[in-house]
């Protein structure tokens, strides 16, 4: 059994700005007005076309953010369906913030905060998405026999339904074969919007909205448009500069579905810092918890790791070797929560998934880090059997006859 060696205190702060918001300089630090660089960068992602990948002879959509939005809005609306405001939240956000620090994004991820009282409120947003889908299909194709599953079967990569005391809220993404793909979340409540401090940020998006609404709208720096952006994290400026600086903050690991141990670790790949040393060791400890008490079993531990790497690390092949060895690094050093024999099991599975990604890439790990123990095949007792060629130069490769296990010395992380 794991026992969960903390308490989870949970406060949830709600913040509704009414349409005609502007900043003053007495407002929560939680929020910050976008500037005009920025401004255009998110007419940009909102007017560029991303095409929706239709699963056999189902044709490409092409479909631009802000459209998408529109018909969505407009169908909701007409299904009586409250909308509070509407946000571009995540990696999109961070990018559009912090562009000029080389910042990137996937996923599309625009949240709908509604209102989903009960299980009927959930299903008419799901068939208001799946029928806007329908006028994006090209005008050649005829519509009237095509229903709403067959759409969700031919464009939607996944759909998540959450509904607890906590969380109300469901997930619809649509499919884009680079990985870049739309993802419509509808939100009543949700407890925890965040994992670190730098994909903390959401840019309301109302005001950008209904300027496009507008006849004739040209944007220009004279347009007078106040877009303000919120960090879930609480400090806008401390966020920011951890954005800058690529230094690694969170609070409440804890309260984290899967702990945000593996996002953790991807920050780590990609150069970020920890902003406070002494406190992250303690903060790994609490990601590593949380991941076991979330997925206990091995086999589940192994989907989602997987899962992350085909969801994180679309056409950067090269990349997963070293995410899984820096993950491995961090579950080796800080894991408490866990038995011997399971921790080992943990670590021989991320350990075998590296190999397993440097084989498909056809690439021979440093032998001098690398001792396998493996059963040897019959024939290898026939003392007329050439043993393997090692090469000049390269250090051995020890062979022993035990059962299948391999051993990663920490030297490779």
């Amino acid at each position: 059994m794991l026992a969960l060696p903390y308490r989870i205190v949970v406060s949830i702060e709600v913040i509704i700005l009414p349409p005609d918001f502007m900043m003053t300089e007495d407002l929560d630090h939680r929020f910050s007005c976008l500037t005009w660089e920025q401004i255009k960068i998110l007419d940009q992602v909102l007017t560029e076309a991303i095409p929706i990948h239709g699963r056999g002879n189902f044709p490409t959509l092409e479909v631009k953010p802000k459209d998408i939005i529109h018909v969505v809005k407009e169908q909701l609306t007409k299904k009586q369906i409250a909308i509070r405001d509407i946000r571009l939240n995540g990696s999109t956000a961070s990018h559009i913030l912090a562009k000029q620090n080389g910042t990137s994004y996937k996923d599309l991820d625009i949240i709908f905060g509604v209102e989903l009282p009960s299980e009927q409120e959930f299903q008419v947003v799901k068939e208001a998405v799946l029928n806007c889908l329908l006028d994006f299909l090209p005008k050649c194709v005829n519509k009237e026999k095509i229903t709403a599953q067959t759409m969700k079967d031919a464009y939607v990569q996944k759909m998540v339904k959450v509904s607890t005391d906590h969380d109300r809220w469901s997930l619809i993404s649509l499919s884009n074969n680079s990985g870049k793909n739309v993802e419509l979340k509808f939100v009543n409540s949700l407890r925890r919007q965040f994992e670190f401090s730098v994909d903390s940020f959401q840019i309301i998006l109302d005001s950008m909205l209904n300027f496009y609404s507008e006849v004739d709208s040209k944007l220009s720096e004279d347009s007078s448009l106040s877009v303000v952006a919120e960090s879930m994290y609480g400090d806008f400026k401390e966020a920011m500069d951890h954005l800058k600086y690529k230094l690694i903050a969170t609070r409440n690991p804890e309260e984290i579905r899967g702990g945000g141990l593996l996002k953790y670790s991807n920050l780590l790949v990609r150069d970020f810092k920890p902003a406070d040393e002494a406190e992250i060791k303690s903060l790994e400890r609490y990601m590593c918890s949380r991941f076991f008490i979330d997925f206990p079993d091995v086999a589940e531990q192994q989907r989602k790791i997987e899962s992350y790497l085909r969801n994180h690390f679309i056409g950067e092949e090269k990349s997963k070797y070293d995410y899984l060895m820096t993950l491995r690094g961090v579950v080796n050093e800080s894991t408490v929560c866990l038995m011997g024999q399971e921790r080992r099991q943990t670590l021989n599975m991320i350990t075998i998934l590296a190999l397993k990604v440097l084989g498909e890439q056809n690439i021979i790990p440093n032998a001098a880090n690398v001792t396998c123990y493996y059963q040897p095949a019959p024939y290898i007792s026939d003392r007329n059997f050439n043993n393997y060629y090692i090469a000049h130069g390269q250090p051995p490769i020890l062979y022993q006859p035990f059962s299948f296990h391999i051993h990663m010395q920490s030297g490779m992380v």
